[in-house]
């Protein structure tokens, strides 16, 4: 299953043990928001591309 992890700020510790968790039986992709510039239509076809999204 392919999970992504869309943060708008910095993870807590509770989130990463979340996507570390996720991470042992799928496969999972992180996109951080709150460091890089955002490229909307990348965004949308990864939203797309993935089973589950989790928006923090």
């Amino acid at each position: 299953m392919k999970i992504l992890h869309i943060f708008k700020r910095e993870p807590s510790k509770t989130e990463l043990e979340i996507v570390d968790f996720h991470s042992k039986a799928n496969k999972v992709n992180l996109i951080k928001l709150y460091e890089d510039s955002v490229n909307y239509d990348n965004l949308v076809k990864e939203v797309f591309e993935h089973d589950k999204v989790f928006c923090w």
